[in-house]
């Protein structure tokens, strides 16, 4: 497996490209004002992964998987949700809870615990306000065949079963919010690093919004006392990272 490329979308969406598949993790598109693409312009995913219900995350994923044929992932709940937007329960989508995987023939893609609220703030929130009922918060831990282990924490507070994420799955690169006010501010993203020990870390969901910005000399000072030995990687809405193989 050659490198991985892993693309910031703004806010909290993920898009990891590999070996010729596209996964997107909370692919929120068309309403996010930092995204840099348009939901027209998504023309192949394999799978779209969606960590709660909140209408931020949740975003469009669905009108992604019907206009691309992409597997969603998500919790029973959401998958629910989803059948009844017309893609069918567990073949248009493959729903996991916390500690259920999916596993192809290229990466294994396994739910865990998050710290968070949620409901699911969907089509009928959009239109009057009305809000559906859901599961909670989950996060993903990707493992490439012969590739690296990616850690998407969703939106989450810091909580100390990170830990069991290092020991179970040992990520190389983490992706964790680091915007404070509905999710981890600085202390507790650079806390959150030192328990998942990953090679690179790169904070989301920010900068969307004025009381979610991120200064990151605060976030850097915080990891130099809490994490000095994980490489914090600061992305532009657009930009890349690439991440290799066996990067331990």
């Amino acid at each position: 497996m050659g490198s991985v490329k892993v693309t910031w979308l703004g806010h909290a969406s993920i898009q990891v490209e590999t070996g010729g598949q596209t996964i997107f993790f909370d692919p929120w598109i068309e309403k996010n004002p930092r995204c840099p693409i348009k939901l027209k312009d998504i023309r192949r995913a394999d799978a779209v992964c969606v960590t709660h219900g909140h209408d931020d995350h949740i975003g469009d994923s669905l009108q992604i998987v019907r206009q691309t044929g992409a597997k969603l992932v998500c919790s029973p709940e959401i998958g629910i949700y989803a059948d009844h937007k017309g893609i069918p329960y567990d073949s248009g989508s493959y729903p996991l809870n916390v500690g259920g995987s999916w596993e192809t023939e290229n990466f294994l893609l396994t739910m865990v615990f998050a710290e968070h609220s949620s409901e699911i703030l969907g089509d009928e929130y959009q239109k009057d306000g009305t809000v559906m009922p859901g599961s909670g918060a989950a996060g993903y831990v990707l493992q490439i065949v012969d590739g690296p282990c990616i850690y998407y924490a969703g939106d989450t507070g810091v909580f100390g079963d990170m830990a069991l994420i290092r020991d179970l799955y040992a990520p190389d690169l983490a992706i964790c919010p680091a915007g404070g006010k509905y999710n981890m501010g600085y202390r507790e993203a650079a806390y959150a690093a030192s328990l998942i020990r990953p090679r690179t870390f790169i904070p989301i969901h920010h900068g969307t919004f004025a009381n979610q910005m991120l200064d990151v000399k605060q976030l850097e000072a915080e990891m130099r006392v809490r994490a000095p030995k994980v490489c914090l990687v600061q992305l532009q809405p657009g930009e890349s990272y690439e991440i290799g193989g066996q990067e331990r």
